[in-house]
């Protein structure tokens, strides 16, 4: 069996600089440790680092007195950040650079008099920190149909933007739908991150070449699942799975040639196992 294993696959540069901000104060400080809600979306990286002794919060009522807490990769919604900092804790700022970019682009924007309208998952904590930056009147949407849907107004002034790791295929499609739509020119911040875009791109390269794709990840995490989206959409046999055991291994030894990539926040030690099991078959 031939695997053809993607160059992109693995931490993201955002992915990485996060948990060496997290090792970072497991090592270096003896006060409790916590982040507030996973600081990646990986169930086996937050295992590892429960172990280590750090605690995910679930909101900023359970900061406890002296805790240095680690903001999530995604950023928080604005006031969360504040109370956070009301609590007196020690906070370190662990939001992924391009997601802090697209922060400040959208309070920008907002500065100006715009409304967003936002391209991605209304229930992902990026997207919600995302939306605080917009002010009121933004919308978000999770694909084209659903933003044909939305009350768009002529009489408003909307910018656009998307979610960093949202399929950027998709997003060209929307702006070319709603300029149509308006009738007009309208700002568009170029939000999603490039190395998103070469991951998918890569994922669609190995998909067109292979008999099966098995995507590495979260199943929480957006961007591994939108890897299985458009691997799947190339009409390629597609598995998204987190760990090696959960792989269909009666399917997937039929195949001679299989692709493998994973999302930006899935260990390398992860997708070794998946790669040595898979030559195995």
């Amino acid at each position: 069996m031939k695997i053809i294993r993607a160059r992109t696959a693995g931490f993201c540069m955002g992915v990485s600089l996060a948990l060496r901000k997290l090792d970072r104060e497991v090592t270096e400080n003896n006060a409790p440790i916590a982040t507030l809600g996973p600081i990646i979306h990986n169930p086996q990286v937050m295992a590892h680092y429960e172990g280590r002794g750090v605690r995910c919060l679930r909101d900023t009522t359970q900061v406890m007195p002296g805790q240095r807490v680690v903001i999530r990769a995604h950023g928080i919604p604005v006031a969360e950040e504040a109370a956070l900092k009301a609590t007196g804790a020690s906070v370190v700022d662990a939001t992924c650079p391009k997601v802090k970019r697209a922060q400040l682009g959208i309070a920008e924007e907002r500065g100006r008099g715009g409304t967003l309208l936002l391209f991605g998952e209304a229930d992902h904590p990026e997207v919600r920190g995302l939306l605080s930056y917009a002010g009121e009147g933004a919308m978000v949407f999770g694909s084209l149909d659903e933003l044909k849907s939305l009350p768009l107004r002529d009489d408003v002034d909307y910018f656009l933007a998307a979610q960093t790791t949202q399929d950027r295929a998709a997003f060209e499609d929307v702006v070319a739908w709603l300029r149509q739509r308006l009738g007009r020119e309208m700002p568009v911040l170029q939000t999603i991150c490039d190395a998103t875009r070469k991951r998918q791109q890569e994922a669609v390269d190995i998909a067109r070449r292979v008999e099966a794709m098995v995507v590495v990840g979260g199943f929480d995490s957006g961007n591994t699942r939108r890897l299985a989206d458009v691997a799947r959409a190339q009409g390629v046999f597609t598995v998204h799975v987190e760990t090696v055991d959960q792989l269909p291994v009666d399917e997937l030894r039929k195949k001679s040639t299989i692709g493998l990539t994973a999302g930006a926040s899935t260990p390398k030690s992860l997708i070794d196992a998946v790669q040595r099991f898979l030559e195995s078959l």
